[in-house]
């Protein structure tokens, strides 16, 4: 069995060696990690993460960030631009934290979107209680290919991304007791569009609630994906780790 954690931040913290969370992970069946890149700084550590098997990377800025998109554009897309790089992200909208004004994120975004299509490369969305926000982004700009990082909404927030042809990505809220929503939605989506990721060290599966996550949690959200599709744990991953490569290459 092969598993992909198609979203993490391994050593962003300092709390935890990244080559041991990797060696956990690889022991736990999760031979594929894309680590993602929220500034400058975080995507240059993550290219550097890159040594490590299986290991690929991302360059973004977060939108909780974007306020200092001028000072960290340029490193950036300089970033971006390494023939290495996997993807551009995390980039995209967020109506939860109040930290930057909305017209500041949604010009981030754009200049995100612009690079990626330029690079022919996938784009991680970051989407926090700005669904109709961040298609109306989308709906004005030319299309991309990508990812909805941590997918938390419902049915016609999925079919409105997969309209625009993105994956869904599901995360440790997948495994929450009270997400029966979202664990229709995981059922409900097509087989070819569905990935799962830890965003460690955030976001920790329920047995793991109060604790830091790691990439080798991942396998019990794709187990949760499972029990939600009526299949078994190899399948589920089996078919995230196909999409996986479908979509990062």
């Amino acid at each position: 069995m092969q598993v992909y954690d198609t979203h993490c931040h391994i050593g962003l913290d300092g709390k935890v060696d990244p080559a041991d969370e990797h060696a956990r992970a690889a022991a736990a069946s999760v031979t594929a990690l894309l680590v993602v890149g929220i500034d400058a700084a975080s995507s240059a550590a993550a290219r550097e993460l890159a040594r490590l098997p299986g290991v690929r990377w991302s360059a973004g800025l977060h939108p909780n960030d974007s306020s200092r998109f001028d000072a960290e554009w340029p490193a950036i897309e300089a970033l971006a631009r390494d023939p290495d790089c996997t993807a551009i992200g995390e980039t995209g909208l967020d109506c939860y934290r109040d930290r930057t004004p909305l017209p500041q994120q949604e010009r981030s975004l754009r200049a995100h979107l612009a690079l990626a299509r330029s690079l022919d490369l996938p784009v991680i969305f970051h989407c926090r209680d700005a669904f109709a926000p961040l298609f109306a982004v989308l709906r004005d700009e030319p299309p991309v290919r990508g990812v909805m990082h941590c997918f938390s909404g419902g049915i016609d927030d999925a079919r409105a991304a997969l309209d625009h042809g993105l994956y869904l990505s599901f995360a440790g809220p997948l495994t929450y007791p009270k997400n029966d929503a979202l664990r229709g939605v995981a059922a409900w989506a097509p087989a070819d569009r569905i990935l799962v990721e830890t965003d460690a060290p955030f976001l920790p599966p329920q047995k793991l609630r109060g604790k830091r996550n790691e990439p080798a949690f991942v396998v019990q959200t794709a187990q949760a994906l499972a029990d939600a599709r009526g299949t078994s744990l190899a399948a589920a991953a089996e078919l995230t780790f196909a999409n996986a490569m479908a979509l990062f290459g």
